[in-house]
C-alpha cells in the first residue's frame, strides 16, 4: 500500500468511526463530519446495542492502530488486573512505546511513530527496543539515538513542528523536545490519557 492509499484509508475510517486519526484526516473531518459514502449524510440512525460497541471497540484500536488481536490481548491481561478492566486496559494501551513516542512529539502520527521504533531510531533507558508493544515502565526514559537525531524528521521533531495537530502532552510524561528525550514518571491515568472512547462499551463488547 503506497502512503497516498493509506492516507486516503485512514480518511475514510476517520470519518466512518466518527474521530480524526491522522493531521490530514483532521482537515477533510471538519469539512465533511459525516460518515463516507452515498448516505453519510443519514447515518447515526438507531443502532443495536451490539453495533454501538462494536464500533467503540473499532474506534480504539483505530486510535492505537492495532491489530484485533493485540487488543483482544490487551483485554484479556487488563482482566487479571484488581480494579476496573475498563481502567487498565487503557493503562496498558497507552504505556506501549510506539503510543508515547508520539505522545512526546517525536513524531506526527501512529504510524510514524512505529516506523521509528521498527527502524530502531528510540532508546528505552540508553538500550535500542525496535518493538511497538513494549510496555513503557514508569521511570524509564525514552529518547531518540543520538545518530538519529540528525535526520531531518527528527530535527523537525525537536523544533516542535508537530505540537499543532497533536494533543498536549499528558502529565505522566516529562518530555524535554529540543533533546527528543522523554520519560514516563507514572503510570498513565484514564482520565487523563486523550484518547476518544467509552471504553466501558469495549468492555462489555467483549465480555459478551
Amino acid at each position: 500500500m503506497t502512503n497516498v492509499q493509506r492516507a486516503r484509508r485512514q480518511v475514510r475510517l476517520s470519518r466512518a468511526l466518527g474521530i480524526a486519526l491522522t493531521p490530514k484526516a483532521q482537515r477533510i473531518f471538519e469539512k465533511r463530519p459525516y460518515a463516507p459514502g452515498e448516505h453519510g449524510h443519514d447515518r447515526r440512525r438507531t443502532e443495536s446495542d451490539y453495533a454501538v460497541r462494536l464500533r467503540e471497540k473499532q474506534r480504539l484500536r483505530a486510535q492505537y492502530g492495532i491489530s484485533e488481536k493485540q487488543l483482544r490481548a490487551a483485554y484479556e491481561k487488563a482482566t487479571r488486573v484488581p480494579g476496573q478492566t475498563g481502567n487498565a486496559m487503557m493503562t496498558d494501551l497507552e504505556s506501549r512505546l510506539d503510543n508515547l513516542v508520539l505522545r512526546a512529539g517525536f513524531a506526527r502520527t501512529t504510524a510514524q511513530a512505529r516506523q521509528f521504533v521498527v527502524h530502531r531510531h528510540i532508546l528505552v533507558d540508553g538500550n535500542i527496543v525496535d518493538r511497538p508493544s513494549y510496555r513503557v515502565k514508569p521511570g524509564q526514559t525514552i529518547q531518540v539515538k543520538a545518530k538519529s537525531q540528525t535526520m531531518e524528521p527528527f530535527q523537525a521533531a525537536a523544533e516542535g513542528v508537530h505540537r499543532d495537530v497533536l494533543p498536549a502532552v499528558p502529565g505522566y510524561l516529562d518530555v524535554n523536545l529540543p533533546s527528543l528525550k522523554a520519560t514516563l514518571v507514572r503510570k498513565p491515568e484514564p482520565e487523563n490519557i486523550p484518547v476518544q472512547v467509552n471504553i466501558q462499551y469495549v468492555v462489555e463488547f467483549y465480555a459478551r
